[in-house]
């Protein structure tokens, strides 16, 4: 069964188990744009149901076993209601969906949904600052063990390709079509040695052989990298707006 089939037959199944309940089946994330890269790329879902409640909850269990036993992530569930509401403390996810997403079942709540973009400049700030601090306590327990740095890098690259692109959106930049774009144009912007990171998404895309790149040397120019960007972004953006 192909990818495409795995998404159709879950809907189907969603919609026969919730009934009248299910308001929206949305695809987003990176399978619904050109970063998508199956080894590592989860199927992001977003489930619109009329009633949240336990009840409703449980009468989608067997789809959703299902659904993870194709070895997928269960989707997140949401009612209309909630999706207006939680604008304010997901902009960046809401951006982002809003940008790029796939309607699978139902009506499509995004184009009308309104996003505080002074709340998407905060929770910027605070996601590059909290992943650098995290990136660097990762780094300390993964040591000098090649294969949990390589780990490390592949796994928190899509998140920092991700705020890379966020910040260019704050800085009124156009949206990059891609996290490897977004990497090269905030390190013009900034001038700084994107190579790392690049390095690492041409890995992650099975377009360059890690075992002839030094891991050591791509961590601490990796490393450089998103502290100089997190540095400045924090910087222009506090720059940019009175603090409360």
């Amino acid at each position: 069964m192909t990818l495409e089939q795995q998404i159709e037959q879950f809907v189907t199944r969603l919609r026969q188990a919730a009934g009248e309940n299910l308001d929206s089946v949305i695809l987003y994330g990176s399978a619904a744009n050109q970063d998508f890269v199956p080894e590592f790329s989860d199927i992001n879902l977003l489930c619109l149901l009329k009633d949240a409640s336990f009840v409703h909850l449980a009468a989608l269990h067997r789809p959703i076993e299902w659904w993870a036993k194709q070895k997928h992530v269960a989707p997140l569930v949401m009612t209309r209601d909630e999706l207006g509401r939680s604008a304010d403390v997901f902009a960046i996810e809401f951006t982002d969906i809003k940008r790029t997403h796939r309607v699978l079942f139902g009506n499509d709540p995004f184009p009308e949904l309104i996003i505080p973009m002074h709340l998407h400049r905060a929770q910027l700030e605070y996601e590059l600052r909290e992943k650098t601090i995290l990136l660097r306590q990762k780094l300390l327990i993964a040591g000098d063990n090649k294969r949990h740095l390589w780990e490390l890098l592949l796994d928190s690259v899509s998140a920092f390709g991700t705020l890379f692109r966020h910040a260019l959106i704050a800085l009124g930049e156009n949206t990059p079509a891609s996290k490897r774009e977004a990497v090269e144009r905030l390190s013009q912007k900034f001038g700084i040695d994107p190579s790392a990171l690049l390095e690492v998404l041409d890995v992650r895309h099975h377009q360059l052989d890690r075992g002839k790149l030094d891991v050591q040397d791509i961590c601490r120019r990796y490393l450089a990298a998103v502290e100089h960007v997190t540095n400045r972004v924090d910087a222009m953006l506090d720059g940019s707006q009175p603090k409360s």
